[in-house]
């Protein structure tokens, strides 16, 4: 559950509620008693080598490109006229 802040606890202690963030913790913003935003720890991004992609990919079919642009024709409505 976000905590609720006001405005001026937001200019105010800022970096408590940054400290709060990296822990994890959310916030709703308040101004005069209305919801203004939300504040949310950013997500953590996960890097993956680029030898594991390459191994967990190498046993993928090859791509036929033909057969995927008839796939993507026959699914797709692509002509330039505009539409009414």
């Amino acid at each position: 559950m976000a905590r609720r802040i006001t405005q001026r606890e937001l200019r105010n202690d800022s970096g408590d509620i940054m400290r709060g963030l990296d822990r994890g913790q959310s916030f709703v913003v308040t101004r005069n008693g209305v919801d203004v935003g939300e504040l949310h720890p950013a997500r953590t991004r996960r890097f993956v080598a680029a030898d594991v992609v390459a191994a967990a990919f190498g046993s993928a079919p090859a791509i036929d490109f033909d057969r995927f642009r008839e796939d993507v024709d026959a699914m797709l409505d692509q002509d330039a006229a505009p539409r009414a």
